[in-house]
């Protein structure tokens, strides 16, 4: 069985991750608002296999397309315990998609992947571009659509986000950054 650490402490790195990465670097304008509103619903799950991953996600996408947005507006599903092999988790990502579509939550929800280890595809694994994704633990972000579309709705060329992060992270310091990403 792995020390687990407690959820509290997955929590505050997490959250503080949010704030000095995500917001601090500007990687996702649309985080500050959720944050700073406390719409974001944090869960850490003793999970170690996928298999109650799934069960765990699941339960999860339901809770979050059952909550009022006023109150909850995004999941993070945090799996300190799960997949951290960064290719298993990669592969783990079809089963969740498949899991929005079983519940019939395609198009409401949607779901962005997070890991410690995270590589893109056409990315070499030290490229900066991949601390885009990169995560204290490995996580599931459930999003809504409908905010999502209005977040994107209400910024401008949100089409260069994503170039603008490989830019930014590319330019920092390869050292720095991994400091930056484990506080």
């Amino acid at each position: 069985m792995p020390t687990t650490q407690p959820s509290v402490q997955v929590i505050a790195e997490t959250s503080d991750w949010i704030d000095r990465v995500v917001i601090g670097l500007g990687l996702c304008p649309f985080a500050k608002a959720v944050q700073t509103r406390q719409l974001v619903r944090y869960v850490v799950t003793d999970a170690t296999t996928e298999s109650e991953l799934l069960a765990v996600l699941e339960a999860e996408l339901e809770a979050l397309a059952a909550a009022d947005a006023r109150l909850v507006d995004t999941t993070l599903l945090i799996h300190p315990h799960a997949l951290a092999d960064f290719l298993d988790y990669n592969d783990f990502l079809h089963d969740a998609d498949d899991k929005l579509v079983e519940l019939e939550l395609e198009g409401e929800l949607q779901i962005a992947s997070f890991h410690p280890d995270y590589r893109f595809a056409d990315a070499p694994t030290d490229d900066p571009a991949n601390y885009s994704n990169r995560s204290p633990y490995p996580m599931l972000h459930l999003l809504r659509e409908a905010s999502v579309s209005r977040a994107v709705a209400s910024f401008p060329d949100a089409s260069s986000i994503y170039e603008r992060n490989v830019a930014t992270l590319r330019g920092l310091d390869p050292a720095a950054l991994a400091r930056l990403i484990k506080g």
